[in-house]
């Protein structure tokens, strides 16, 4: 059957075909929904795991039990799984097993800009990089069956615009792969340093194997077109160059990419005069054909940071793009992202960013929106999990040198449980006065709203056991732990000033969903029936044009060009109340169709 999918789908698709027995992850864009489609197949055990590292260990574990597994994960996700994925390449598999690294060229919605098959080469692993969906589906099958075949987990390596992107594809049926029978092989897989000096040397022979399986890969090919000029591109890279080059040029296109086909690189050269390298980030590819000895036109003619779509690529080779329409980019609104209207963290920002002499140590979510005007919440972001222990380090900086400032650190609910307790317990356990607030908006809110240790429901809604934010914290030695509404002002305000107050750790834990998440009988049950049905309007004849409605950052609230009075889109707002709470005039009520 042909049908249109994206990269992501095809790759749930390719796990479905291949027999994959059991899948983990943790979310992050552009790979959250692999999992989410891989879980709609019910032959595969499908989790959403507390971070990466985990998700990982969880897949290596079911490949040493028997069973084909896929671990998937953003590109700054495989950081946090590095300390598994060097091991496991040194162990081998039983079961095949693949790890999916979606990288971001252009950092839509990432903190930086690494490129992963840097990975590949230094856990000595092979790799493959689809340019489409269907490449996707049939790749991944083939690294399943690589994975048994030369005893070793498989880089999967993508990027935004293939996750993202859709292109027709073939399905087939999925394979029969039975469960392997459990043997036990304390020389293979128990990695101390006895046993796993004789695997590094088995790691040796696999990856020299594997340079004649690249010449040999269906996936890397020379396509001959006219005139002498050559192109050498992999991943998506390789559309955009057909796009910009078309027929006139001749491809060496590389599916399998770690370790890379020597022999048929020379054959390409004998074809082409002017070679063009065109890959996103780093210079993977452009460094071993130099290593090689070849000449070849790459970085920096090519740009070195950003997406190469067929606009920068005519830009960087030919001076010019194509023609556009002409207009007065002056004239173009900017409009940077912020906070929903209704989200739970406004009123807690609105608060901390009043607070003098404070240092806010932010983390990764959506709540890093923070940072910016008219809350301006936040001092810096270093990674995920990391705004307890990093913001226990300046607060014991800042002690230590006589300084009054208190640093507060924020993260969320899917924060937490991924690496915040961790820092948590760094905090607690150094006697820091680090005040930590969790926001727990009952959700992953800033990847589509996945579920987490947190929720009480696992990747298909099933109930499970939720886990506690609250006693987690109070397990682990915190005496100073409140738990509070944060569309209350007041009650945020009290529990900053508490927190201030005191020379020793607190934990602040806002608790109220986001307003985009699913709603279930337990959020109504805990927030109210009337969650979210409310709406306010503003009484023109109280409203003085302050202006304080506006600086909670609402995009529901706005200035009415004529009339010159505050007035707040009835579409957009869902009753969070925080500009009725900050009105000096009380001039914000409720809309009486909705009281």
């Amino acid at each position: 059957m042909k049908i249109l999918m994206t990269g992501d789908e095809a790759i749930a698709r390719g796990a479905f075909e291949a027999g994959v027995a059991f899948a983990s992850a943790y979310p992050g864009t552009p790979s959250t929904e692999i999992l989410e489609n891989v879980a709609n197949y019910k032959e595969i055990v499908s989790e959403w795991a507390p971070n990466e590292k985990v998700a990982l260990e969880a897949a290596a574990g079911a490949s040493i039990g028997g069973a084909r597994a896929l671990a998937c994960m953003k590109h700054v996700g495989v950081n946090v799984a590095a300390d598994p994925l060097f091991t496991f390449s040194y162990t081998g598999v039983r079961g095949g097993m693949v790890l999916v690294s979606a990288d971001e060229p252009g950092m839509h919605s990432s903190q930086n800009e690494q490129d992963n098959r840097w990975y590949a080469i230094s856990a000595k692993l092979p790799m493959f990089e689809p340019s489409d969906s269907q490449e996707c589906i049939d790749m991944l099958q083939e690294a399943f069956d690589m994975s048994e075949t030369y005893d070793t987990p498989v880089l999967f390596r993508i990027t935004t615009r293939i996750a993202h992107s859709k292109s027709i594809v073939e399905t087939s049926e999925r394979k029969d792969v039975p469960i392997k029978d459990y043997v036990k092989e304390v020389h293979k897989y128990v990695a101390v340093p006895a046993l796993a000096a004789k695997r590094r040397i088995v790691v040796e022979k696999r990856m020299n194997d594997l340079k004649e399986y690249s010449e040999k890969s269906a996936f890397n090919r020379i396509e001959k077109g006219a005139g002498r000029i050559g192109v050498i591109v992999s991943g998506m890279c390789y559309n955009y160059a057909k796009e910009v080059f078309g027929d006139d040029a001749t491809y060496l296109k590389l599916g399998f990419t770690n370790p890379l086909p020597g022999n048929m690189l020379a054959e390409f050269y004998k074809l082409v005069d002017t070679v063009y390298i065109i890959e996103e980030n780093d210079p993977y590819i452009q460094q071993w054909v130099e290593r090689l000895g070849y000449k070849c036109i790459g970085k920096p003619v090519i740009p070195p940071f950003g997406e190469m779509t067929p606009d920068v690529l005519r830009m960087a080779i030919h001076g010019k793009g194509l023609d556009v329409v002409d207009y007065d980019a002056s004239l173009v609104v900017p409009r940077p992202p912020v906070l929903c209207a209704g989200c739970p963290h406004r009123g807690f920002f609105y608060e901390l960013s009043k607070k003098k002499d404070t240092i806010i140590a932010g983390d990764i979510g959506c709540y890093t929106l923070g940072f910016a005007e008219p809350f301006n919440g936040m001092d810096y972001v270093v990674c995920m999990g990391a705004a307890f222990s990093s913001g226990h380090g300046t607060q014991k900086a800042l002690t230590a040198a006589g300084k009054s400032t208190r640093v507060v650190g924020v993260m969320g609910d899917s924060t937490f449980f991924h690496m915040g307790i961790n820092g948590l317990i760094e905090v607690l356990y150094n006697n820091s006065k680090t005040i930590c607030c969790i926001l727990d908006n009952r959700t992953t809110g800033m990847t589509g709203h996945q579920e987490h240790p947190g929720t009480g429901l696992d990747i298909n809604r099933n109930p499970v056991h939720e886990i506690s934010i609250e006693e987690t914290a109070r397990a682990l030695g915190a005496k100073n732990v409140a738990v509070i509404d944060p569309n209350n002002i007041k009650e945020v305000r009290a529990a900053l000033n508490e927190a201030y107050a005191k020379d020793e750790p607190s934990v602040i834990i806002t608790r109220w969903p986001c307003v985009l998440k699913h709603m279930n009988d337990n959020d109504y049950e805990e927030f109210g029936q009337d969650l979210f049905r409310k709406k306010y309007t503003v009484d023109e004849s109280l409203c003085i044009t302050c202006k304080a409605c506006i600086r909670v950052g609402c995009p529901a609230i706005s200035i009415h060009p004529e009339r010159n009075k505050s007035t707040i889109d009835p579409a957009q707002c869902v009753g969070c109340s925080v500009c009725a709470q900050v009105c000096p005039k009380n001039a914000i009520v409720r809309a009486e169709e909705n009281r």
